[in-house]
């Protein structure tokens, strides 16, 4: 099985494909992110589903790459034949998914091999599968794929099998299209005007963004990541392409993540923002606005695609897991937590995209006051974090900060738009719940804030406390917190979450380090004056990723291994905000301006 860190990705920004360094294709759901797998290899074995296209005489990837700018997928293997190159993509969408696969001879005369074997349903259902006129098709319940090859294709079974030679300048195009099954077959893509139309879509798109910083190439990287995992009919943006990826190798903590979350909505916006994506910002927001819409009390923390809430997790039996980690979840339980932060983090967003300058309709700040009221009423309660733990719930101390900064958000739109709400109120409130955190969510003697009020622990969240204005970075207590986290968390120079060990967690196992958090730490050393261990922490971010630039959720420092689901958009996220940081580029964030906005009742608490 391949490890985490040998895959890329290819996408229609609909859905994606994980391809492997040996040229297979081991997940894809189709048509969107968040339906049944048709290649499950990834969390099985080849009998799951996958489509292998490779020299038929094995050997290893010598070469492997993006090409620049784009998400078309180059891999180059060198054998005793010659050398070959085969090209992957996902044209952007038209009337059905299509997978398109170029076999390109480079030198020599190179013989190959096509593997495909579909299973739908995340590997459980064989489809019947039929070859007429140099197409197959395959059919199975709702789904129907069919295949145009430029080579003869045999049947064993359900699979369909091709050996031919590519020579030096012939190019072999495979077309895999899908459709729903009651429909009749769309016409297949033309593969070469397919590749044109590809590379000039993201040639275009990445050619808008406007970091001009030291770590270039990088932020393109993320960013194009980023769209990718972008579901454009609806602006929704998921957490990464798979589910079940292990955070623990071996481990239960395996987690479903094609879903779009709320708390990730201000750190993607900046992102966003600060390199010149205004309309993907715009669609992301107003996906957050339709997702956050009714009733303020059943807010939840992560939405379908399409803002559907819905999410029950269910185990798939029937699948071994990634190197046996299972069991293998589709659906996110974690939907049905409360989590006190989301108020604030949605609040927050909002409240960016306005001072940013993107259009608001009235039914923005009717939502955000809503929203108010029920944090009014609930701020003192207790919940799971933003950790999802699935331990009991507590006074967590960044939930605290988040309620407060929903409020702080609050009181800044009315000084500073114009618009009508009971300021004088939300600002008691918010100062209220500044000064209790300042004194039941802080240890004097460690000179530290910690996880929850009571606890002696800490975890990487309180690296926010600053950056959202609760406190300015140069606060003794914010210095003291962030040597905390050092001092506890950091293992190999990279950020747990927080420690896995104790009753909060609720889980068995333990987990990797997480990289968003390792990013927050390098904002942090550079806001506290280290500039230095600040950039070489970043270094060491960078140099995780992979080959092409993907991220995983989180890394295993002692395996020396990419673990969790993968790519992960919080991840990237991270990379580019803190690459603008280190740059100096910034946009009206924020941490930009906290200092000169803020109201001096603010920062006026006991310490």
């Amino acid at each position: 099985m391949s490890r985490i860190e040998d895959y890329a990705l290819i996408g229609d920004l609909h859905t994606a494909a994980l391809v492997d360094r040996e040229g297979s294709i081991d997940w894809l759901c189709l048509p969107r992110f968040d339906s049944p797998a048709c290649f499950a290899a990834l969390l099985g074995d080849e009998e799951a589903g996958r489509w292998s296209i490779a020299p038929a005489s094995g050997g290893t990837c010598a070469r492997r790459r993006y090409r620049d700018g784009t998400l078309i997928l180059e891999t180059e293997w060198d054998t005793a034949d010659g050398t070959v190159r085969v090209v992957d993509f996902m044209p952007p969408r038209g009337q059905a998914a299509d997978v398109v696969r170029l076999v390109e001879g480079v030198r020599g005369d190179v013989p190959m091999r096509s593997d495909l074997r579909l299973r739908f349903d995340y590997g459980n259902v064989a489809p019947w599968v039929r070859h007429h006129d140099g197409r197959l098709n395959a059919v199975a319940g709702p789904d129907a794929v069919c295949l145009n090859s430029a080579v003869p294709m045999r049947l064993d079974g359900p699979d369909s099998r091709a050996e031919f030679t590519v020579r030096e300048g012939q190019r072999v195009p495979f077309v895999l299209t899908h459709r729903a099954s009651h429909l009749p077959a769309p016409k297949a893509a033309d593969p070469e005007q397919a590749l044109r139309d590809t590379e000039a879509f993201w040639r275009d798109w990445i050619g808008r963004c406007t970091y001009d910083g030291r770590w270039g190439d990088e932020v393109r990287r993320s960013l194009v990541l980023l769209k990718a995992l972008t579901y454009a009919p609806t602006g929704g943006i998921v957490a990464a392409a798979s589910t079940s990826l292990p955070e623990q190798l071996g481990g239960q903590r395996n987690w479903d993540y094609r879903y779009c979350w709320l708390r990730d909505a201000t750190f993607t916006l900046q992102a966003l923002l600060g390199t010149g994506y205004v309309e993907e910002a715009c669609a992301w927001r107003e996906w957050l606005v339709r997702a956050a819409a009714g009733d303020p009390a059943k807010l939840q923390i992560m939405y379908g695609l399409d803002g559907r809430r819905r999410l029950p997790e269910q185990t798939i039996d029937w699948l071994a897991g990634y190197e046996g980690s299972a069991p293998v979840r589709v659906g996110n339980a974690a939907a049905g937590q409360f989590q006190l932060d989301v108020w604030g983090e949605v609040l927050d967003g909002l409240h960016l995209a306005r001072e940013a300058g993107l259009p608001m309709a009235d039914a923005a700040w009717d939502l955000q006051r809503a929203l108010l009221d029920y944090l009014e009423g609930n701020w003192r309660d207790t919940d799971n974090s933003l950790w999802e733990v699935r331990g009991p719930r507590r006074q967590f101390v960044h939930s605290k900060v988040m309620a407060w900064a929903g409020f702080d958000r609050a009181v800044r739109t009315v000084l500073h738009h114009g618009l009508d709400g009971p300021v004088d109120r939300w600002r008691r409130v918010r100062d209220e719940i500044h000064q209790e955190v300042c004194e039941r969510g802080y240890d004097a003697d460690r000179g530290t804030f910690t996880q929850y009020y009571g606890s002696d622990e800490v975890d990487a969240a309180l690296l926010l406390l600053p950056r959202v204005g609760f406190l300015p970075w140069n606060d003794s207590r914010v210095k003291g917190t962030v040597e905390a986290v050092r001092e506890d968390l950091v293992r190999d120079g990279l950020v747990l979450r927080y420690r896995t060990t104790g009753e909060v967690d609720g889980l068995p196992g333990t987990e990797g380090a997480f990289l968003a958090c390792s990013f927050w730490l390098a904002d942090a050393l550079h806001a506290t004056g280290r500039r230095q261990d600040a950039e070489q922490l970043f270094e060491r971010l960078l140099r995780l990723r992979n080959d092409v630039g993907m991220l995983s959720e989180e890394y295993d420092v002692e395996a020396g291994r990419q673990v969790g689901n993968t790519p992960q958009a919080f991840s990237l996220v991270g990379l580019v905000n803190t690459a603008r940081a280190l740059s100096g580029v910034h946009t009206t964030t924020r941490d930009s301006r906290r200092e000169q906005d803020l109201d001096p009742a603010a920062h006026k608490v006991s310490r």
